[in-house]
């Protein structure tokens, strides 16, 4: 159980540790990786817009003046840049931090990826998958991968006969699929790892109803921040920075435990200090797990040495 408040003062020394955050240019991802490197990562911003990764690393610097950044391209929705970013990853790096936060939100019509699959599976669950799978030899024998999962997933479900919504299409349970699926191979990983006799740990945390850029898209934001959800929001929602903390405490936090699920502690768990998060029945169905693991590799080619 986390220490309350806990806040990124609590964050240990993580000097000599190397971090992975995909989406760090703005929202969850900058302040995961503005923490850590404020604590002594050395952090790659794992970025789509590397031109806005560059600005998040200077924003960071300005804070951090000694801080060890670096930026490159990863486009999660796109297996071919999955599979680039893993293949020129160098051998001499290992990996102690693998943050999979990189993510969309509330697409009001169905888009698919250049793989063919649906964009929001794609971009928050898929492409981490293949990631993960691919910098398995990477990590560090005492490395943590940490998922950012979302209270949404309480309401998804896995259509297994219709993964990408070719049939019909709701933005909304499209994007609590996406959530659902990651956070069961959150705890699968952590299954499968620890069967093996692994050091590392696999966590997933959630940010509450944090005000980030995930549903910004312009003409077609999410429902989520258009009208009565706008103002929800702006009553029970907490900043980008305050929904880091779960997601920082999964990562850094010696007391967090392998396989834990983080959230804030304030009601529904909108906002608040981090804590044991609750987990929907349907992502402790372990058979429904191994049948996504199953699908996921199918689907994306990469297969876990675990």
């Amino acid at each position: 159980m986390a220490r309350h408040p806990w806040t990124v003062a609590d964050i240990p020394s993580q000097a000599g540790r190397r971090a992975v955050v995909t989406g760090a240019s703005a929202g969850l991802g900058f302040e995961t990786a503005r923490a850590l490197a404020g604590a002594g990562a050395a952090v790659v911003l794992a970025v789509r817009d590397p031109g806005k990764g560059e600005r998040a690393a200077a924003a960071i610097r300005r804070e951090h003046p000694g801080a060890e950044l670096s930026v490159r391209r990863i486009d999660t929705a796109s297996l071919a840049s999955v599979r680039a970013f893993a293949e020129d990853w160098p051998d001499d790096a290992p990996i102690d931090r693998l943050v999979l936060n990189a993510g969309i939100a509330a697409v009001p019509r169905r888009e698919e990826s250049v793989d063919g699959f649906e964009r929001q599976l794609a971009t928050n669950y898929l492409g981490h998958f293949a990631l993960t799978g691919l910098l398995l030899p990477s990590l560090s024998p005492s490395a943590r991968v940490v998922s950012v999962a979302s209270l949404a997933h309480r309401g998804g479900a896995i259509r297994f006969d219709d993964l990408h919504w070719r049939k019909t299409y709701g933005s909304q349970p499209a994007y609590r699929q996406s959530k659902l699926a990651l956070l069961m191979f959150a705890l699968e990983l952590d299954r499968r790892l620890k069967a093996a006799g692994s050091g590392i740990a696999s966590l997933a945390a959630h940010p509450g109803l944090a005000v980030t850029e995930v549903f910004r898209r312009g003409d077609r934001a999410g429902a989520l921040q258009q009208g009565a959800g706008r103002i929800i929001f702006s009553l029970i929602g907490q900043s980008a920075a305050q929904g880091a903390l779960p997601i920082l405490y999964a990562a850094a936090a010696p007391e967090a435990e392998r396989g834990g699920y983080y959230g804030p502690d304030g009601i529904w768990e909108a906002r608040g200090d981090p804590k044991p998060a609750q987990i929907a029945a349907q992502a402790l169905d372990r058979m429904a797990a191994g049948r996504l693991w199953a699908v996921s590799e199918t689907l994306t080619g990469v297969r876990f040495a675990v």
